[in-house]
């Protein structure tokens, strides 16, 4: 009886791991179809940066420098933005992370984010950084009253 048994649980086996491989192939071409694309798309990109090079004599960073515009549309100089000087500024202008994220416009996780250097602002939040970075604290307690006013 013993015997009926081994041979039953051998047949099952056999026969999951044969239902198993018919469902695996078409996933397993799957994958191999992406990882041929994948590889064909990095190599697409190897070729554009290095065209890059070539044509401008430099790599491409990832991220572009945001600009400050003057009142006419004229761009006037280039931010760059270093989270180390984040609790600095925020030292010097006496403000907390909530007070500065109401004055630049975003949530107080997103300067500690920026803090901390986990991301970085975009364009238009570097910008509203740069015009908080030239104020006093006197004009920032100004600007924080009327919004808590508003």
């Amino acid at each position: 009886m013993a015997n009926l048994g081994a041979l039953l649980k051998n047949e099952i086996g056999r026969l999951s791991r044969r239902e198993l491989r018919g469902q695996m192939e078409p996933l397993k071409k799957t994958a191999a179809a992406q990882r041929k694309e994948i590889a064909a798309l990095k190599q697409q990109v190897a070729a554009l940066q290095k065209q890059l090079v070539r044509t401008t004599g430099r790599k491409a960073s990832l991220q572009a420098p945001a600009l400050l515009a003057d009142g006419d549309g004229n761009e006037v100089r280039s931010l760059r933005f270093m989270a180390k000087g984040m609790a600095p500024l925020r030292k010097r202008l006496g403000v907390s992370q909530a007070a500065l994220a109401k004055l630049v416009g975003v949530s107080s996780q997103t300067i500690y984010n920026w803090e901390n250097g986990k991301v970085k602002p975009r364009a238009e939040q570097l910008a509203a950084l740069a015009a908080v970075r030239d104020l006093g604290k006197r004009e920032v307690q100004r600007r924080l009253s009327s919004l808590a006013s508003a």
